[in-house]
């Protein structure tokens, strides 16, 4: 167990600095706050709520879940890697889409 929530802790740290440098503040979330529907990563011009995984075998569905739960005002999406494999993010289609056509009318 202890090695699980060592791994996921780094986990967050790396999506906090890969989204650093990508332009998006952010940091891990759980050390902070230390409540449990605080995000595991806080990004606050990140538009969604993070719910960070990074284990081989992820129960999708009960992430996001847990994502939904916990997202606030946001919409809910799950970042999750397996070993020697890239980040994925998964997220509701209609999230994506609202989010696509909020920037797209922003653009005009």
């Amino acid at each position: 167990m202890v090695h699980s929530r060592n791994k996921g802790a780094r986990y967050e740290r790396e999506l906090a600095h890969l989204l650093n440098d990508h332009g998006f503040t952010a940091r891990r979330g759980q050390q902070f706050s230390g409540g449990a529907e605080s995000p595991d990563v806080v990004a606050p011009d990140f538009p969604f709520h993070i719910e960070a995984k990074r284990v081989e075998k992820l129960n999708l569905y009960s992430a996001m879940t847990q994502s939904i739960r916990d997202a606030g005002d946001k919409p809910p999406c799950v970042i999750h890697r397996k070993n020697n494999s890239e980040n994925l993010i998964t997220c509701r289609l209609e999230d994506l889409l609202k989010l696509m056509n909020n920037n797209n009318n922003e653009k005009k």
